[in-house]
């Protein structure tokens, strides 16, 4: 099955490129009322599934041991630019555990944000694990080690007690048996697991509350949501579509990113779940595909949503600032 034609590229008027793509919608009995393209596509949710890997963290009492904000939350389940707001919350999350950035095991990366990235030159610095836009999650990690008190060795090993917890967690908020799951590593050395388009639509709509979870599990989950859209620039940033989506729609929609071509949203009055998933992997493309979906949606009127609009339709430039085109999500023709 070749799935749709999700956005499309313009130069000078003619069509130059498109991507491809899958978006699935379910409601809270968890029928699907949307779907394009092949919605039982297996991909892996990348870091759309921190907002789940936090969960066990939560829901054994994570908050009440460690005194942790809904800020530290936030970034727990973020994709972080290593902006300083988002260091300085990084180490109040070590510091509340009794641990270091040394172990923090997600490798070092440049920060995402560029101006951070300089400034980083300009102090003859060099990137460390702390800038890692994942180190937020694997601080949760440790937090998890501390709290059933498991070891920090090794904890990125799929058999460590915490691993095995978040794998309960995630077959249970996606709910995919685990043994028809592939488990690989993802950017940050974590394992992550396959997943349809559909379940993880599924777990985004399970995020919303679940009348079949305990009420335990329902108050962590509240509390997840509460965080990220209390504080959405601990989730991504500046000039990043998650943080600047969610400073307009939540708590009523709230989304997260992942790579690969990844976009999860909970539509949290409506108690629906989406993915999307861009089939060649580019990442802009699914912003300009949630945003379309967004509008579509109807929940909010074209004003609330202005400062939102480049990114379902976005003027492109080269290198001496003149527009050579513009990248348009199609009409998804959502109605529901």
């Amino acid at each position: 099955m070749e799935n749709p034609i999700l956005v499309e590229i313009y130069r000078g008027g003619l069509l130059e490129s498109f991507h491809r793509g899958v978006v699935c919608v379910v409601d809270e009995n968890h029928q699907v009322i949307f779907e394009k393209g092949n919605i039982q596509q297996v991909c892996y949710p990348r870091s759309a599934m921190k907002l789940i890997q936090v969960l066990p963290l939560i829901e054994l009492g994570g908050i009440e041991k460690f005194g942790f904000t809904p800020e530290e939350i936030a970034l727990m389940c973020g994709s972080h630019n290593a902006e300083p707001e988002h260091i300085k919350v990084l180490h109040q999350i070590l510091n509340k555990i009794g641990c270091t950035a040394q172990d923090l095991n997600c490798g070092a990366q440049a920060p995402t944000s560029k101006k951070a990235a300089e400034a980083l030159l300009l102090n003859h610095e060099k990137p460390s694990q702390v800038h890692n836009n994942c180190s937020g999650k694997h601080a949760g990690m440790l937090a998890l080690c501390k709290l059933i008190n498991a070891p920090i060795e090794g904890y990125l090993n799929p058999e460590h007690p915490i691993q095995q917890l978040i794998l309960s967690a995630v077959e249970d908020l996606y709910a995919y048996p685990k043994n028809q799951m592939v488990a690989a590593l993802d950017g940050c050395s974590a394992p992550i697991y396959s997943i349809p388009v559909i379940n993880q639509a599924i777990a985004y709509q399970n995020l919303c509350g679940n009348n079949t979870f305990s009420e335990k599990r329902n108050q962590a989950l509240a509390s997840i949501r509460n965080a990220v859209a209390a504080h959405p620039f601990m989730v991504a940033g500046s000039k990043r579509y998650c943080t600047d989506m969610m400073l307009v729609t939540a708590p009523q929609v709230i989304g997260k990113t992942g790579a690969e071509g990844i976009f999860c949203m909970s539509f949290t009055d409506k108690k629906w779940g989406v993915c999307i998933k861009i089939d060649d992997g580019k990442m802009q493309p699914q912003y300009h595909v949630a945003e379309k979906l967004l509008e579509e949606a109807g929940i909010f009127d074209q004003n609330t949503l202005k400062s939102l609009e480049s990114y379902s339709k976005t003027p492109l430039y080269n290198f001496n600032k003149l527009q050579t085109g513009e990248m348009i999500a199609v009409d998804l023709n959502f109605k529901y």
